[in-house]
């Protein structure tokens, strides 16, 4: 058994974080409901919207990746798979710079934010460096899925999860929902996924 694990928005939660920063930059009200997808649609509904929510993805992923969190339970999760001996990788789309603002390596700041956590201490939550892909487009991370032979998947987005080119043998699960066709993963629970 092999699984594989998205990055953002699966292992990687961030809706404090940008609450947080639209707050600190003003764009939104203290108010308003913490959660990603809230925060993108009131920041989207403004003339300039789609350059605020690019800007704000720009901080979030990295000047202040640090305060990011680790999603409830998939730490337990991690522990549940390294004590059974399951192999896991996290294989994740993620872009090396910003679109707009800093130019911070994105891609360098999620390896800080795992060596933060003390995610990459093969003893502590059976991953090292070279168990994590970060990679630049959709393609190719699917192309690394297939290429490192994940057996199950879970990721936030059902749009790669259904994307024609996904492995047809690897079990899929939808993290935080779920779409017809997907299991759906609601919440980390330490138990092996599919059984």
């Amino acid at each position: 058994m092999h699984v594989g694990i998205d990055f953002d928005n699966t292992l990687v939660g961030y809706d404090r974080l940008f609450h947080r920063c639209a707050v600190d930059r003003g764009w939104i009200a203290a108010d308003q409901v913490p959660s990603k997808p809230a925060i993108r649609a009131c920041l989207q509904a403004r003339p300039d919207g789609n350059r605020l929510w690019t800007e704000l993805q720009g901080e979030v992923y990295g000047l202040r990746m640090r305060e990011a969190e680790l999603n409830p339970g998939a730490g337990g999760f991690l522990l549940f798979c390294r004590d059974r001996g399951i192999r896991v990788s996290i294989v994740s789309h993620k872009q090396q710079y910003p679109a707009l603002g800093p130019r911070v390596d994105l891609r360098e700041a999620a390896f800080s934010w795992l060596d933060q956590q003390g995610m990459l201490v093969y003893d502590r939550y059976g991953l090292r460096r070279e168990d994590v892909y970060f990679e630049p487009d959709r393609a190719s991370k699917i192309a690394r899925i297939r290429q490192i032979q994940c057996t199950h998947f879970v990721d936030d987005l059902p749009e790669v999860l259904g994307d024609p080119s996904f492995p047809d043998q690897v079990r899929t699960f939808c993290y935080a929902g779920g779409s017809a066709g997907w299991d759906a993963v609601t919440a980390w629970i330490s138990r092996e996924p599919g059984l």
